[in-house]
């Protein structure tokens, strides 16, 4: 399978848009699995899989949740290889040693890119080729390519099969839902893609109006998590989607998003104190976090795979460490600590 969409897939910004924005692609699957009498997609041990990145958050959401809902053993998963090109992502080869689960297609041994995914739904498909995809083996489609959908059919479409200590986690609580769907909105829009926007803004004015959107917002939650009366948004008594849907950027920001993306206003280690708490304590204290937050896939990805902001594809050594220890701070915070 080697057709070809007209235009580049490394076209951020669309050729002869003079607003210099960035604009996301809908996503084109969106079906869902239902625990009900006929449905198309019913709940199954073993039918359906994963593909993702490490490096992308919208991927990242799902491997968080799969794992906190204990669906380790009934939703399989692989990831692609971190580097992007023409042809987008691409398997990893059986010799290549990458980190994770990165492995040839697991699925179809013929299958060398996800694009061939996409194009055994259709051949002339002509969008985007993303992760993740949720795909369904035994009628070999691809359910959903949406991830805010993908991680609620998890909430509880699966709650009949899986253990019984994993009914019980609620990541979309009734009495939170009003405020984590407001959350969601500006969170989105400002912050999980404000990063792109203002990364591959290709005019001064279109990234001047994402970069500093972007860090207001980041100070609205930084105000918030020091009003809560808990360690997570939304003052919650436990992870909410809130918090995953947040955490797959954050974890991202020092790294990667600062340099590259120039959103270098400040970072999260010494300008967002309670937000750093936050993070570090979802990353240390749970290990569905830890475990699913690769750092090499996800600075290799971006600086090796975005040649128009990276030509020469360097990926920078710091900051280091990738995440702090929950004890630890930079020097600078540190210093003012001793005070």
């Amino acid at each position: 399978m080697d057709k070809k969409p007209e235009r580049s897939i490394l076209d951020w910004v669309k050729p002869g848009d003079k607003s210099g924005e960035f604009k996301r692609q809908t996503s084109v699957f969106r079906n869902w699995i239902e625990n009900k009498p006929n449905a198309e997609f019913p709940p199954e041990k073993g039918r359906y899989h994963l593909y993702v990145s490490y490096a992308c958050p919208w991927a990242h959401r799902t491997l968080i949740v799969r794992q906190l809902k204990g669906l380790e053993s009934i939703i399989s998963y692989n990831s692609v290889h971190w580097h992007m090109a023409e042809k987008g992502w691409r398997f990893a080869t059986a010799d290549e040693k990458v980190p994770g689960e990165t492995t040839p297609d697991s699925l179809h041994s013929d299958y060398t890119h996800l694009r061939d995914i996409y194009f055994e739904q259709n051949p002339e498909y002509e969008g985007r080729f993303t992760v993740p995809a949720l795909y369904d083996k035994k009628t070999k489609r691809i359910v959903s390519n949406e991830s805010a959908e993908i991680i609620r059919m998890m909430y509880h479409a699966f709650d009949d099969i899986i253990e019984e200590k994993y009914k019980g986690v609620d990541l979309f609580p009734e009495k939170l839902r009003k405020d984590i769907e407001e959350m969601n909105d500006w969170v989105y829009n400002d912050i999980n893609n404000g990063v792109y926007k203002s990364g591959f803004a290709t005019a001064e004015e279109a990234y001047t109006k994402a970069v500093t959107t972007l860090f207001n917002s980041l100070d609205r939650v930084e105000s918030g998590l020091a009003k809560s009366t808990t360690p997570y948004l939304l003052s919650s008594p436990h992870v909410t989607e809130a918090d995953i849907r947040l955490f797959t950027t954050i974890i991202r920001f020092d790294p990667v998003y600062v340099q590259h993306f120039k959103c270098n206003i400040r970072d999260i280690r010494s300008g967002y104190p309670h937000l750093h708490k936050w993070m570090r304590h979802l990353y240390w204290d749970y290990p569905a976090f830890k475990d699913t937050t690769e750092f090499e896939h996800i600075k290799k990805h971006y600086t090796k795979s975005h040649g128009q902001i990276n030509r020469f594809q360097i990926t920078p050594i710091g900051p280091l460490p990738d995440i702090l220890a929950k004890d630890d701070e930079v020097p600078s915070v540190k210093a003012v600590l001793k005070k």
